[in-house]
């Protein structure tokens, strides 16, 4: 019954027509006992792959102990998640909600009072086109992509819009507009495309927020947590952002959004002005602190960048003499293939032969395989997706720039 969609749950995913019965490291088996390579790791979520040991005996323990209590009271476990993710990224102070959304509402709601704390009567956030920052009303507001906000008209005002990787254009809102608090920027644009900036790209947005007293807040929700071959993706350009939101990767599947902030950032929310009933409770907690033990162990932030960078060379020197193969890039385990055609039916394609990609943009194969995958199953990955690109531009027609 996996092709069935019921009509008890709500059509809002076009859903592929197979249901995961269970999963091991990088590996995925259906209802039927077909197994697939997981090259999406749940959307940049299962950074560990399925089943971690490590994080089923966390959650395991925890939840014969406790579960929930709310943060009306001390979370011991959560106080320690906090410690852990503040000393990794060199900020100051976590709120903790249950979702990446959420984790950007908070970024959002802190710009704003910060913004009003300054005088400032109608705060304007800058943010990027082809950005993508969640689906809640002020993330989908904030995200760069039309077809996310049709229809749910009217959408949150106090947000502005330039061009990604556009320095100039942000210094020209500067220089035009006096009531700008904070950017909010991806250090790499996942849903966007794999759209890497210049190296330098964070660095003179950072100079600017600090020329102009702005928030600088990260979206790291899919580059944080080793994904970019750093811990976060900022600390490529040895910087610090003043707000930084995680997700995704975190919990290695179970839901949890974390929006941490430095310096002037870290107090402005003071009780009563946020809050979350689920937030980092003891079960959620206890997981993320077994995700990072187990990449500290494994030094899987290093594996990630080896590991990235090795498939990239990989799939250049195999799809090397494919015209319709216009670019393929990555930093870590963000990769990107694109093409010079429209190439989402790939998904099905690459889901008939057992491999599990996602097209993003139209016509970019976007790849963000486990952490934990190994040089055999990446050799495994290159000769399955290369060979699926070449099947599928063996039928397009050569474009007018080739």
């Amino acid at each position: 019954m996996s092709n069935t969609q019921h009509n008890t749950i709500m059509n809002t995913y076009g859903r592929l027509p197979v249901t995961f019965d269970h999963g091991e490291g990088v590996w995925l088996w259906d209802d039927n006992g077909k197994q697939y390579l997981d090259a999406l790791s749940g959307i940049a979520v299962c950074g560990l792959g399925h089943a971690h040991p490590a994080v089923t005996a966390a959650i395991s323990e925890q939840a014969g102990k406790l579960v929930h209590t709310s943060n009306l009271y001390g979370i011991a476990v959560q106080q320690q998640f906090a410690d852990k993710l503040t000393a990794l990224s060199g900020l100051d102070a976590a709120f903790f909600g249950n979702s990446g959304a959420e984790a950007n509402e908070a970024a959002i709601k802190i710009a704003r009072l910060y913004g009003h704390n300054n005088d400032i009567a109608q705060p304007t956030i800058i943010v990027m086109e082809n950005s993508f920052h969640g689906r809640t009303m002020a993330t989908l507001t904030a995200t760069g992509n039309r077809k996310v906000q049709a229809g749910f008209e009217p959408l949150v005002q106090g947000f502005i819009r330039v061009p990604y990787n556009d320095v100039e254009a942000v210094k020209t809102v500067a220089k035009n507009t006096d009531n700008v608090v904070a950017i909010l920027v991806e250090p790499v644009q996942g849903e966007g495309g794999i759209n890497i900036p210049d190296a330098n790209y964070l660095n003179e947005l950072r100079s600017i927020c600090d020329e102009q007293n702005w928030l600088l807040m990260l979206d790291e929700i899919q580059t944080g947590m080793g994904r970019s071959g750093k811990w976060f993706g900022f600390q490529h350009n040895n910087i610090k952002p003043d707000v930084m939101t995680l997700a995704k990767a975190l919990g290695n599947g179970v839901p949890i959004g974390v929006c941490l902030a430095a310096g002037k950032a870290a107090d402005v929310l003071q009780p009563g002005n946020h809050g979350s009933t689920f937030g980092g409770n003891p079960l959620v907690s206890a997981a993320a602190l077994a995700v990072i033990d187990t990449m500290e162990k494994q030094d899987l932030v290093s594996r990630a960048q080896q590991l990235g960078a090795q498939l990239v060379d990989n799939f250049s020197a195999k799809l090397a003499d494919n015209e319709h193969v216009t670019d393929i890039r990555g930093l870590g385990l963000l990769i990107g293939i694109e093409l010079d055609t429209d190439c989402a039916e790939l998904v099905v394609a690459a889901l008939d032969d057992g491999l599990l990609i996602n097209v993003t943009a139209g016509n970019v194969i976007r790849l963000l395989p486990p952490l934990v995958m190994s040089d055999t199953e990446a050799e495994q990955l290159v000769d399955k997706m290369c060979a699926l690109i070449e099947h599928f531009t063996a039928s397009q027609p050569v474009s007018a720039q080739a």
